[in-house]
């Protein structure tokens, strides 16, 4: 054990090389040929197949699972690639236990469904590992559109626009491209660079520009896109992280989960990191889970998720939340935090336990931390927008917003669910409304 895998504080090192590379090591494995052939013969080929309206993109998922049972992966990828571009990223991030595998027969019938996302994995991964572009540009247009935001639903639109034969750039705040696959997601479910590699063939469509460090609102304004693009897509997502509203909640090593995860997805050396020793992440979500295994797999020695209601209202999947513990993090539900405890830095946070409809119980308990991170949620950043719906930008059909010629997409917009899949297919869904619009 190293010297100061036990020592209090946030401290970087507490692992040795060789355990950081175990942890942070592909999650699901690709599956190879003679695993897919036989994943893939468990499919029914269902002809009113449940998965494909339990899919957000709507994949014909009996389809490629077919071509791939007839050894043709490159055709089951662009089937795939067709309806959701990011194909690749989704199966490796989608809560496929919740939408299309959850859908399946064999599911309800065995508690043992067809392999969707790992076989989706396996046809994607293999087109790309090709370096071959599936799709080629229709004739020009002559139409501009704006993109903002350079994450799943801007980078879907844009795509769906370049085929088209319109001209598009992508302004984005951030120096990578990828929005929340490049910044935001566990590493050990997008290893190895995929999230740039991914952004990397998309754009062998053509006819897409990108313009890195240009932020909406700071470098460039809704008014001045317009004037210059013939449409505009917003696909920002959310900028802020809601705050808890405590005293002590300035305190050093109380943090952002989001900025927690963005930092460790860049990082060239994980053993630079610094993480807690005692690390309380309070949440319910995928971001609280993401956050919570990636501190425990830095070498935090307690990590404790807390949530204010029940397992059965978290975001995060159940899938997801026996991950989380068989990585040897705790799950407290039903509490609230009530104070941040500390002389200048975090030594402990203090919570009170309710009842499901958040009825203080009065009883009350501490936990100790030298590191919180906060993930319960984020709320939409900027000014100039167009009209809002509960804290996210109003859309009507597919995304159109209060102003004239502008859409938008993706967690930016209401009415959706905050998945990366779900953003694919209203960035695709807009580009389509977009050239409609262009061309009549």
């Amino acid at each position: 054990m190293k010297p100061n895998a036990l020592a209090e504080g946030v401290r970087p090192g507490r692992l040795d090389p060789s355990s950081l590379a175990e942890g942070f090591c592909d999650v699901h494995p690709p599956l190879t040929p003679h695993e897919a052939a036989v994943a893939a013969d468990r499919c029914y080929f269902c002809h009113d197949a449940p998965c494909i309206a339990a899919c957000p993109t709507e994949i014909d998922i009996p389809l490629f699972i077919r071509q791939i049972a007839t050894g043709t992966p490159e055709a089951a990828a662009k089937t795939i690639f067709e309806q959701n571009i990011l194909g690749g990223m989704c199966a490796r991030v989608c809560p496929v236990e919740t939408l299309c595998e959850q859908a399946c027969v064999r599911e309800t019938a065995e508690h043992e469904p067809v392999e969707i996302g790992r076989l989706q994995r396996y046809a994607t991964d293999t087109l790309m590992a090709a370096d071959v572009h599936p799709f080629e540009r229709a004739a020009p247009t002559g139409k501009r559109v704006a993109v903002v935001g350079a994450g799943p639903a801007g980078l879907a639109c844009a795509h769906r626009l370049a085929m088209k034969g319109h001209d598009v750039v992508i302004y984005d705040a951030r120096e990578k491209p990828g929005g929340l696959n490049e910044y935001g997601i566990a590493a050990y479910k997008t290893v190895d660079g995929f999230a740039e590699r991914e952004v990397a063939w998309l754009l062998q469509i053509g006819g897409i520009r990108l313009e890195q460090g240009r932020a909406l609102g700071r470098d460039v304004t809704l008014e001045e896109l317009r004037a210059d693009h013939d449409a505009v897509f917003l696909g920002t997502g959310l900028g802020a992280v809601n705050a808890l509203g405590l005293d002590g909640e300035d305190r050093d090593g109380v943090e952002d989960a989001v900025d927690f995860i963005a930092e460790l997805r860049q990082a060239e050396d994980l053993a630079a990191l610094p993480i807690g020793r005692d690390v309380v992440v309070i949440g319910g979500g995928m971001t609280a889970v993401d956050a919570a295994v990636q501190a425990k797999l830095l070498g935090a020695l307690n990590v404790t998720m807390v949530y204010r209601r029940g397992r059965d209202r978290m975001n995060a999947s159940r899938k997801e939340q026996d991950h989380a513990a068989t990585r040897g993090v705790r799950i407290v539900t039903n509490a609230v935090p009530v104070a941040v405890h500390g002389n200048g830095a975090v030594r402990e946070v203090e919570f009170e336990f309710v009842e499901d409809d958040l009825t203080p119980t009065g009883e009350r308990f501490r936990l100790p931390a030298d590191q919180v991170f906060k993930a319960i949620g984020q709320r939409l950043d900027g000014a100039a927008l167009p009209a809002t719906e509960r804290g996210k930008i109003a859309v009507t059909g597919a995304g159109r917003t209060s102003v004239d010629g502008v859409w938008a997409g993706g967690d930016c917009a209401a009415g959706g669910d905050d998945l990366t899949v779900t953003a694919v297919a209203e960035g695709r869904d807009a580009a389509e409304d977009i050239h409609a619009a262009l061309t009549r």
